[in-house]
């Protein structure tokens, strides 16, 4: 006969304390109601108080949310803060947030601006957001410490050229991180995504489904769509003591997209035809 306990389901993070910026929305709030469901005390951090304050009420126990803009050192000097006073400890910590600028702006037509607030969110926040995690994970001599990169640090011409810079630039984080941090027991990993539709995007409805399917196509997998909830599934492995062996890795998840020269495998079909 089947116990209750042996028939409940496994909780990949049962006790363990996660931050995850930008997780208000997208890719961050499906890895929060992920993280929340294997059993984590999860810490949303954003500046989308209300879409924030919504997931906390809708998830209830164990999730809490923390205003914060990641490119503000002081805002994540309190996350960091806060979340050790409140819970104690601090054992993954997730910098999700990113922003886009434009879809393919061409470098003519790029204003520094521009780079500069991309790069303020996308990579000096995820910096940020390493350092002081660092600071109490080095202590602990344990720790895991995610970024959401992007395919577009690995196949050119996918995004604009700020964009592009910022995730290589988490790229070369990751390793160098990975490098330094190995010593304290802290694994430091990145995921990689192909195009996810999110809020980001400014699509909805109808238009949501039809950029979906037209990525989808353009993709190398076929007959999947990819969604938040993928990308989620990856984090919650490099998170979880199933790898915990693994560190200095991009993970990418884009079905094959960045391995594969789709214009040559079409000339190569015409050609049999």
């Amino acid at each position: 006969m089947t116990s209750a306990s042996s028939a409940a389901p496994f909780k990949r993070l049962e006790g363990k304390v996660a931050i995850i910026t930008g997780g208000a929305s997208g890719i961050g709030a499906s890895t929060a109601n992920l993280f929340h469901e294997h059993g984590a005390k999860v810490v949303i951090a954003d500046v989308q108080d209300n879409l924030g304050l919504t997931i906390v009420d809708k998830l209830g126990e164990n999730v809490s949310y923390i205003h914060c803009d990641v490119s503000n050192e002081d805002d994540i000097c309190n996350l960091i803060d806060t979340t050790i006073a409140k819970h104690g400890k601090l054992d993954i910590m997730y910098n999700n947030a990113g922003i886009l600028d434009s879809e393919y702006g061409r470098i003519l037509e790029s204003k520094k601006s521009d780079l500069e607030r991309v790069l303020a969110v996308n990579l000096v926040g995820g910096f940020l957001g390493a350092k002081h995690a660092a600071r109490v994970m080095v202590p602990q001599r344990k720790g895991c410490i995610l970024f959401t990169a992007s395919a577009s640090a690995s196949v050119a011409g996918m995004s604009s050229h700020a964009y592009a810079a910022s995730k290589c630039g988490l790229v070369g984080l990751v390793k160098n991180l990975a490098a330094e941090l190995g010593q304290y027991g802290i694994r430091v990993n990145c995921v990689s995504p192909y195009a996810v539709l999110t809020g980001m995007s400014g699509l909805s409805g109808p238009d949501a489904g039809r950029a979906e399917m037209l990525l989808s196509e353009i993709g190398n997998l076929k007959g999947h769509i990819l969604k938040s909830e993928d990308v989620a599934k990856a984090a919650l492995y490099l998170a979880s003591d199933e790898a915990n062996y693994v560190s200095g890795l991009n993970l990418l998840v884009d079905g094959g997209y960045s391995v594969v020269n789709p214009s040559l495998m079409k000339f190569l079909e015409q050609v049999k035809k």
